[in-house]
């Protein structure tokens, strides 16, 4: 069974879709204070599937992804009381938030600008600065930079590979995904802990 590679050539045609930019800003909003889909899921087909947009489509991710973490901010400033429970149910949210919300108490504006590279979901990190009332022009700042760092990565390798780099992709996409699979089991189970 091929699951990863028709998984990536569905994504691909998806990402060629005239609609498209529009679904990966919503979908960039959402991941930063809610959803759990990280946007690298649309980002990386969208860029190998016209890299000389590669750029812009990452700009669009960092400013909605951006903007979705300041709808995270507001949820732990101003409805933590109301999303508690959501967490405490979460079982593993609930580790993944004590987590954060430590970083935040050891490091502050270091926590959010890494947060873009963290195996704990970005959505974490916003509830949990809007919760502690992290300053918000430095969550802003961080925010911004953490986070277009890792799209403007992610864009810029998969463009500047082009056909090369999708097709080297493709070649290895089944080893991949059951990578991540992997990846996302370790990483559950530390953070169950």
């Amino acid at each position: 069974m091929r699951l990863f590679t028709r998984l990536y050539d569905a994504a691909l045609r998806w990402s060629r879709h005239r609609h498209a930019p529009r679904y990966l800003g919503a979908l960039s909003f959402a991941e930063s204070s809610f959803f759990p889909v990280p946007p690298d899921v649309m980002l990386m087909p969208m860029s190998l599937a016209k890299p000389e947009r590669a750029m812009a489509f990452a700009l669009l991710t960092t400013v909605t992804s951006v903007a979705g973490g300041i709808a995270g901010y507001a949820i732990g400033y101003f409805a933590l009381e109301w999303v508690a429970p959501l967490i405490q149910e979460g079982g593993r949210w609930a580790v993944a938030y004590a987590r954060a919300s430590a970083w935040f108490d050891q490091w502050g504006f270091w926590a959010i600008l890494i947060a873009g590279f963290s195996p704990i979901p970005y959505k974490v990190f916003t509830i949990s600065a809007g919760a502690l009332a992290m300053s918000f022009l430095p969550f802003v700042v961080a925010s911004a930079i953490g986070r277009g760092a890792r799209f403007f990565l992610v864009a810029g390798l998969l463009a500047w590979g082009g056909a090369a780099m999708e097709a080297r992709l493709r070649l290895y996409v089944e080893w991949i995904g059951w990578a991540v699979v992997g990846l996302g089991g370790v990483a559950y189970l530390v953070l169950r802990g």
